[in-house]
């Protein structure tokens, strides 16, 4: 079975390697995340991010995001270029004490701009929704389902793009 992980992971990431435009960098909101997008063509993109929300949880979020999707082109293009983006994908989160874990669908929208030189800036917004597992003080156990606007939510993204 690991063998076949191992394969899948591979050819992923071969795929994804395959001379496309890339940008890697940071996003900083109620936390702060490494983040990096790979184009897979000229209106799609994949953005992976591993941070701290709330610098309280480890969380890993990855979305398939549509760039200027209904053909809705930001005018205002002068030196750089304006690009709105909206997707979905999924979210994992524990504490850092691993009282509590979570794992769900997240969902993106935002605005992207890109300069002349090799800089990205955007800001977006990430909610997330999906099952909540953990132990409450006392050691009961408790499965639910939960909501987070403040962990992915609202950031500033950072990136040098190449």
């Amino acid at each position: 079975m690991k063998k076949y992980l191992f394969v899948a992971i591979l050819a992923v990431i071969s795929v994804m390697a395959y001379a496309q435009p890339r940008a890697i960098g940071g996003r900083l909101g109620y936390g702060a995340e490494f983040s990096y997008e790979h184009t897979m063509d000229q209106q799609n993109m994949v953005t992976l991010e591993v941070g701290t929300p709330a610098f309280a949880a480890l969380e890993v979020a990855c979305t398939y995001d549509w760039i200027d999707p209904f053909n809705a082109v930001v005018p205002w293009n002068e030196k750089g270029e304006w690009h709105w983006y909206m997707g979905v994908g999924g979210a994992l989160r524990t504490a850092f004490n691993f009282n509590a874990a979570f794992a769900g669908v997240a969902g993106r929208f935002g605005i992207e701009y890109d300069f002349w030189f090799p800089l990205q800036l955007s800001i977006d917004f990430r909610p997330t929704i999906g099952a909540v597992v953990g132990r409450d003080a006392n050691g009961n156990g408790y499965v639910g389902v939960g909501y987070d606007v403040y962990a992915g939510g609202l950031g500033l993204g950072i990136r040098y793009k190449f």
